[in-house]
């Protein structure tokens, strides 16, 4: 008709749906904090003479890849993870 607007929802008033919740969670945001500060100590170990930080450069590595997916794991099984509908 003329004359006439359609009304469409703003995108904040819009649904959005995500079913596998990618990052929207206590458990994801840790988990990538932890990796983060585990990348960062190994950066810093490779920055400053690697062979003479071996384990700054280890124990980041340890941290990024077992200690990091482990906490988010872990607080995904506390309830702290995306909810699947």
């Amino acid at each position: 008709m003329a004359g006439t607007k359609e009304q469409h929802p703003k995108p904040a008033e819009q649904d959005f749906h995500d079913p596998y919740g990618h990052g929207h969670s206590v458990a994801a945001w840790v988990a990538v904090v932890i990796v983060l500060v585990g990348a960062l100590l190994a950066s810093i170990a490779v920055g400053i003479g690697f062979t003479d930080y071996l384990w700054l450069f280890i124990t980041g590595m340890v941290i990024a890849c077992v200690v990091g997916p482990a906490a988010g794991k872990v607080l995904g099984a506390m309830g702290f993870g995306a909810q699947r509908h």
